[in-house]
């Protein structure tokens, strides 16, 4: 039973990590330098090899 009242007072994830303002900041740095460093190798691999 104690398991079941610890669930219920507990914070929805969600809200955790919206009121966590540090994680919102690494979130709002690490995802774009994942995704543009991705999108960059992705460019370079794209262009054909010189002769």
């Amino acid at each position: 039973m104690a398991d079941k009242r610890d669930d219920e007072s507990r914070p929805p994830l969600m809200q955790v990590v919206f009121d966590n303002i540090f994680l919102l900041l690494l979130i709002g740095i690490v995802v774009p330098v994942v995704f543009y460093t991705i999108w960059g190798l992705l460019e370079i691999a794209s262009i054909p090899v010189a002769r």
